[in-house]
């Protein structure tokens, strides 16, 4: 069962980038002192064949953040639809490029890319329109979280080594398993990017792949991390997923209130140690 399963996943590549740079900078007293900054770079996304859209990325996993932009902007309905993902950061004077081979191509493909939105996305900037297209065919788990499952979330990210921490101007997402039963936290899978979007497309691509070894898994206790504001895009993206809690660092804009509502999902934001504020879903939390 096991084999047959792994011959609907794609081929990847295992492409690696360093994640920081070492500058010089003055600090306040004229002194110089070395920082690492985030070696930000280009990747082009090459859909057999077509281009299809320029990412800047810090080049965390690129082949599970190609995988997770196509599947959050509906080109692809899972990751079984696509054959193979080749990254090669050499592959272009001006940056890197990401090969993407389907099993089967992508239909009216030269259509469902020609109308963009411009959105406030740091390291993507445009969207393919038409995810607001199809909000009412999403269909979020019926989900509970405990203030504990919260804390514990909030507690589990301050220990991560990450990025941020050594150089800053970085975002991160992270997806996190709550047993009911006992209000515990586990923490699956983090991603940080130099755009909150990628990194939550990064972990869309973790998950299809998941979903795809693991056919009993379900949403119904996942919740989503970022540190980023919650967008109408990130809160549709999450929806996309099968997410039913979305915890964020920063706020919540308008739009992405509205959506959320529509779609009864939980937004949880300025979450800090042991505070924050539910923007969406209050009913669903059990203090």
């Amino acid at each position: 069962m096991q084999g047959r399963m792994n011959q609907s996943l794609p081929r990847l590549t295992q492409a690696r980038a360093p994640l920081t740079q070492s500058i010089t900078a003055t600090n306040e007293a004229g002194e110089q002192e070395a920082v690492s900054i985030p070696a930000e770079r280009s990747l082009t996304v090459y859909v057999d064949k077509r281009e299809i859209v320029t990412l800047m990325t810090l080049g965390v996993n690129p082949e599970l953040l190609v995988l997770g932009y196509l599947l959050n902007q509906k080109l692809v309905k899972s990751s079984g639809d696509i054959e193979s993902i080749t990254v090669d950061w050499d592959a272009l004077e001006e940056g890197g490029a990401a090969a993407v081979k389907t099993r089967n191509g992508i239909e009216a493909i030269e259509e469902r890319t020609a109308r963009r939105v411009v959105t406030t996305g740091c390291g993507q900037g445009s969207i393919f329109g038409g995810l607001l297209d199809d909000l009412d065919s999403i269909k979020l788990p019926d989900a509970r979280l405990s203030q504990a499952a919260l804390f514990e979330i909030l507690s589990l990210i301050r220990q991560q080594d990450t990025t941020y921490k050594s150089s800053g101007s970085v975002h991160g997402c992270a997806l996190f398993r709550v047993d009911g039963a006992s209000a515990r936290a586990t923490l699956l899978h983090h991603v940080e990017d130099v755009g909150r979007h990628n990194a939550l497309d990064t972990l869309a691509g973790w998950m299809s792949l998941q979903a795809t070894q693991d056919k009993a898994s379900t949403s119904a206790d996942l919740v989503l991390y970022t540190t980023g504001r919650l967008t109408s895009e990130m809160v549709i993206k999450s929806a996309q997923m099968g997410v039913p809690f979305v915890v964020s660092r920063s706020g919540i804009t308008q739009m992405g209130f509205d959506v959320a509502t529509r779609l009864g999902l939980g937004t949880i934001g300025r979450a800090l140690n042991t505070r924050y504020l539910c923007y969406t879903g209050a009913g669903k939390i059990e203090r």
